[in-house]
């Protein structure tokens, strides 16, 4: 079975923004950014997913990547 993932590295490198300042932005912790972050969990509210839309100005396809098997 296939997973996605969330590009979040990618975005915040262009971006130039720390986990910490992504996590205040979100109001979650750190840890819990860096778990989105990293592939560490396995669910996601769709307000978070409007909220990182927001921050980095771009849609949903943007921020998930399909890896098949």
């Amino acid at each position: 079975m296939g997973k996605i993932i969330f590009k979040l590295d990618e975005l915040m490198s262009e971006r130039n923004i720390s986990i910490s300042e992504l996590a205040a932005k979100l109001h979650l912790l750190s840890g819990d950014v860096d778990k989105i972050k990293n592939g560490k969990i396995t669910a996601v509210s769709f307000s978070t997913i409007a909220k990182l839309c927001e921050i980095f100005g771009c849609e949903p396809g943007d921020l998930l990547e399909y890896i098949g098997d």
